[in-house]
């Protein structure tokens, strides 16, 4: 068919699946990083809440996990030490912070996962599938 190329995607199809972009890690051979994690209900941290190097939020955890770490897994950690992400009904959104080409610090929504997982929403996206990079800070808001 003249003036369509044959790689060219067809309208109306879904794309084809991906598999990971990412390397999975041996658990068992490689060592863990250590992730800090910071809570807060209701909404993410501010960008604001990063600025000065030393004085971030009270609220942290930190957990030693891989790269290739889901979302759900993160959920279920966070669980243990944060009563509000055991509600029933609560809804976890994942945001990383990290330092832009200026040394200030953003945030960014990477995804979301239910307390109680369903398999919907972002639970088996990994971090590394997001952009995840060692030493990246990972704010998570309990709505």
């Amino acid at each position: 068919m003249a003036g369509v190329s044959e790689g060219a995607p067809k309208r109306g199809l879904p794309p084809p699946p991906r598999g990971p972009r990412f390397d999975p890690v041996d658990r068992e051979k490689t060592c863990p990083l250590l992730l800090r994690v910071f809570t807060k209900i209701g909404a993410h941290h501010s960008n604001d809440d990063f600025a000065v190097r030393g004085k971030e939020p009270k609220d942290e955890v930190q957990i030693y996990t891989w790269k290739d770490a889901t979302l759900r897994e993160i959920t279920d950690l966070v669980k243990e030490v944060a009563p509000a992400a055991r509600r029933r009904n609560a809804k976890l959104s994942f945001a990383f912070v990290y330092p832009d080409k200026h040394g200030r610090f953003l945030v960014r929504e990477v995804g979301r996962t239910f307390s109680y997982g369903n398999g919907r929403l972002d639970d088996s996206k990994a971090l590394a599938e997001l952009g995840f990079q060692i030493g990246d800070y990972l704010d998570v808001a309990i709505l």
